[in-house]
């Protein structure tokens, strides 16, 4: 099972998703490691069990467990720290110069090349939409990286999401 099964269970309406998913699925923009961890973090914070299992199962060869590791914890830190700083900003006034008081040690220690870990946290916010936490990402990512890194994420994070959703309304309206 791989990004070949997700394509193949995507429905024909929703063609786009299987080409992009396709051609994004072998950029050469990031390395190999960028892509896969990419790819498994935007799965993860899609929350579609079906397209993680199937997305991990194809960049497996390619991430350490270390990388896989550090991809599960981008979604992790990512799903605490997108809702807290997405409220601050909501809220504005004095939450902003308050400190979080949230332990985010993996943010400094992630196992993994810094910027690979910062791309990942990027994607994860992306999909979970928090503008304080896309706009600091994208910042070191593309300091880091460049701007292809950046939109290679943004693109990734935006299709893994399209085809999670479109298979969960897929198979709702088989059932």
């Amino acid at each position: 099972m791989s990004i070949d099964a997700l394509k193949d269970r995507i429905p024909d309406y929703a063609k786009d998703l299987r080409l992009n998913l396709g051609s994004l699925a072998s950029d050469i923009s990031l390395t190999p490691q960028q892509l896969g961890g990419t790819f498994v973090a935007s799965a993860l914070a899609a929350r579609n069990d079906d397209v993680t299992r199937e997305i991990v199962e194809q960049f497996r060869d390619v991430l350490s467990e270390q990388a896989l590791a550090a991809a599960q914890s981008a979604n992790a830190i990512m799903g605490m720290n997108n809702i807290y700083y997405r409220f601050v900003h909501m809220a504005g006034g004095e939450y902003a110069k308050m400190p979080a008081q949230l332990r985010m040690s993996v943010i400094g220690n992630p196992g993994v090349d810094k910027a690979d870990f910062e791309l990942w946290c990027l994607a994860v916010s992306i999909i979970n939409g928090c503008d304080l936490c896309v706009t600091s990402h994208e910042k070191i990512v593309r300091d880091a990286l460049g701007a292809a890194a950046v939109q290679t994420a943004a693109r990734i994070a935006a299709t893994v999401h399209a085809v999670a959703v479109t298979l969960q309304g897929a198979d709702a309206l088989q059932n």
